[in-house]
């Protein structure tokens, strides 16, 4: 039993470990190379240790208390959504965080946790039966979603918004509602898809006429991708062409490479085999916590992991995407390996309560 428990716990962290490797590696490179940098290797260091710190309390705490003052939670952060947009700095044209003295905090990252919280808790409560039992059970888990969406739309952030209708469908799907609510709801992306494609295609006036100003970020960033014209892309592509299995090349300046870019970064600093060790630790982690949603009996749990591990997946696909120029830039850092600071501790905390749904 306890060979067991150590073995079971050498599957998370044995990766964990090194993915914060490879990323204090690459803050290292880019704090000694690059003009403006020389902090980040401190500071994610320092991020990793609150990390840890957070881990390890929500890990003895109970799972049960922060499912049961989840709407409590959710409505704190809610409120620090609003107030981010009237006293939140702007920093790449994204109203999105608040500004202190010695950090930074960024409210729509920490509702990603809240947001998991909530909704497993909420429709693990709701009643299963007819079709409009279940239509009413839907309606709760969008109208839940939307609330912060919204305001994350008037930063904005298209990719936690993204996150958190990822984290409602993985929720949803185990929830296991009827089979024709998941055909009507596929019909109503295919239209949703099919009306914007049009508009996006053949009338861009209209389009951003109707979804607002704020869209021409949206925008600018989708027309990027399409028109292959991204100087970060150009940048990113290089670094990675010109690198080796073992080693990279180290010259090429990357914008947001420490963030958003950081799979070219660090194969430009530590070659192609450090892009497979990425691959590698990835794919342990998810296979684990893939595993635990299969053997989860408890309906609130079993949707918090989904949930988690839908939104991981989500996130490691879409920044590696977008660092192969096969995906739109949105701006999702990879878990555990890109620069930041909220963005890592609210994947510890995730941690630290899987680690102990596991316990339990």
């Amino acid at each position: 039993m306890k060979k067991k428990i150590i073995l079971d716990k050498l599957f998370i962290f044995v990766p964990l470990l090194i993915l914060l490797i490879i990323s204090l590696f690459n803050m290292y490179f880019v704090s000694i190379k690059w003009e403006g940098y020389e902090s980040y290797l401190f500071k994610q260091s320092l991020w990793f240790g609150i990390g840890f710190v957070m881990l390890f309390i929500f890990y003895l705490l109970k799972p049960k208390l922060f499912f049961r003052y989840s709407k409590y939670l959710y409505a704190i952060n809610i409120l620090l959504l609003i107030l981010v947009l009237f006293f939140g700095t702007t920093v790449n044209g994204s109203k999105a965080w608040f500004k202190f003295p010695f950090f930074s905090f960024q409210p729509s990252e920490l509702m990603k946790f809240t947001l998991a919280l909530y909704l497993s808790h909420v429709l693990s409560q709701s009643k299963k039966g007819n079709m409009k039992q279940e239509f009413k059970t839907i309606l709760k888990a969008l109208f839940i979603t939307l609330i912060p969406s919204l305001f994350v739309f008037l930063e904005p952030d298209t990719g936690a918004i993204l996150i958190y209708f990822v984290i409602m469908v993985a929720m949803i799907i185990v929830y296991k509602i009827h089979i024709k609510w998941y055909i009507i709801l596929g019909i109503i992306i295919v239209i949703f898809i099919s009306i914007f494609g049009y508009l996006y295609y053949f009338n861009q006036d209209l389009l951003i006429d109707l979804i607002g100003t704020s869209f021409f970020y949206r925008v600018d960033r989708l027309l990027t991708f399409v028109n292959n014209d991204s100087f970060q892309l150009d940048r990113a592509l290089i670094s990675i062409g010109t690198s080796s299995f073992f080693s990279g090349n180290g010259g090429v300046y990357i914008p947001e490479a420490p963030t958003d870019f950081i799979v070219a970064l660090s194969i430009s600093n530590l070659g192609i085999i450090s892009f497979i060790f990425i691959l590698l630790s990835f794919f342990v982690l998810d296979f684990y916590f893939l595993i635990q949603v299969f053997q989860t009996k408890n309906l609130q749990n079993k949707m918090f992991i989904a949930g988690f591990l839908m939104m991981f997946i989500f996130a490691q696909v879409q920044n590696i995407g977008m660092n192969l120029g096969i995906l739109p830039i949105i701006g999702l850092p990879l878990p555990f390996v890109s620069y930041g600071g909220t963005n890592i501790i609210v994947y510890f905390m995730f941690l630290g309560i899987l680690v102990n749904l596991k316990k339990s």
